[in-house]
C-alpha cells in the first residue's frame, strides 16, 4: 500500500525535531577562523552551509539551528568574526566564502566526514544575511540562500542580490523593529537575480530566531521566540535539503501556507 504524503503541518513537526543522525561540534579557530562548525558523526559528499551571525551576535546564539541541520545530514559552519558595533558585511561575506572553502578542503571529523563542492548554501540573519548576499554574489558555488530577517548593508546587499542566481528563501519577522521588511527584506527579495519564495512569519520579532541571553538584549528590540525558531528551523531544513540533495519529499511544506509562516508574492 502506498505511504500518504504528509501534510504540509505535519512536515513542519517532523522537521523541526531533530534528525537521525549523530551530531559533532568543532572549532574552526583549529583553521585559522574564530567559529564553530556542526556535522553528521559521518558520512561522504554532504551538503555544506555556512552561516552569517546577526549585528553583533555570538555564533552560538544559533547552536540549536546549526545543530538541526546537522542532525539532518548537514554540514553547518558559523565564522564567529565582524561582531563589533562597526562590523563589515564584506568581511564577514569574506569569512562565509572561507568557510565554504573550509568545508570542501579539509576532512572533517577523524576523516571520514567530506563535503561535496556542488552542493554548497548560505544562511544568516540581520546583517550577517546581508553578508550572506554579498557572498553569494561573489560565489559560483553557492547554490542556495536562506536568509532570516535580512538586512541592508554596505556594500548594499539589495544590489548583490541582483547577481545572485542561486535560489532563496527569506523569511521575514513581522515584529521586527530593527530591520523592517519594506527597508530590507523586502527589497532584497524584489532584486534577487534567481528564483526566490517569500514567507511572512507574523508574530516574530528580529531576535525571534536566536537562543539564550545576551548583553546585546538591551541594545536590539525582540527576543528569543521558541515558536519562530520551531518553524525556522524546519523551513530551513526542506530548503536546504530540496535546494542541495534533491529530494521532493518537503515540497508541500515549501510551497503551501503554514500556520505562523504565510508566502508572500514577489513584488
Amino acid at each position: 500500500m502506498a505511504r500518504t504524503a504528509l501534510s504540509a503541518k505535519e512536515l513542519v513537526g517532523l522537521l523541526s525535531r531533530p534528525g537521525d543522525a549523530e551530531v559533532l561540534r568543532g572549532d574552526l579557530a583549529l583553521v585559522g577562523l574564530p567559529g564553530v562548525v556542526y556535522t553528521p558523526a559521518r558520512g561522504h559528499g554532504l551538503p555544506a552551509v555556512a552561516f552569517g551571525h546577526g549585528w553583533m551576535q555570538p555564533a552560538i546564539r544559533y547552536a540549536g539551528l546549526l545543530r538541526h541541520l546537522a542532525s539532518w545530514g548537514v554540514v553547518a559552519l558559523a565564522p564567529d568574526t565582524q561582531r563589533g558595533p562597526l562590523a563589515s558585511a564584506a568581511a564577514l561575506a569574506a569569512d562565509l566564502r572561507t568557510a565554504l572553502d573550509v568545508s570542501t578542503g579539509v576532512r572533517l571529523g577523524t576523516g571520514d566526514i567530506s563535503v561535496d563542492g556542488s552542493r554548497l548554501g548560505l544562511v544568516g540573519h540581520g546583517t550577517g544575511g546581508g553578508a550572506a548576499v554579498i557572498a553569494a554574489s561573489t560565489d559560483p558555488r553557492v547554490r542556495a540562500v536562506a536568509l532570516l530577517a535580512p538586512a541592508e548593508t554596505r556594500p548594499s546587499a539589495v544590489d548583490a542580490a541582483r547577481s545572485v542566481s542561486a535560489t532563496a528563501l527569506v523569511l521575514i519577522a513581522g515584529r521586527d523593529k530593527v530591520a523592517p521588511a519594506a527597508g530590507h527584506a523586502e527589497p532584497i527579495a524584489s532584486a534577487w537575480g534567481g528564483t526566490v519564495h517569500v514567507r511572512a512569519l507574523p508574530k516574530a520579532s528580529h531576535l525571534g530566531f536566536l537562543e539564550g541571553r545576551h548583553w546585546t538584549d538591551a541594545l536590539v528590540d525582540g527576543k528569543p521566540e521558541r515558536a519562530t525558531q520551531r518553524l525556522t528551523m524546519a523551513l530551513t531544513t526542506a530548503f536546504v535539503l530540496r535546494e542541495l540533495t534533491g529530494t521532493s519529499a518537503y515540497d508541500r511544506l515549501l510551497d503551501s501556507d503554514v500556520k505562523g509562516a504565510v508566502l508572500q508574492p514577489v513584488a
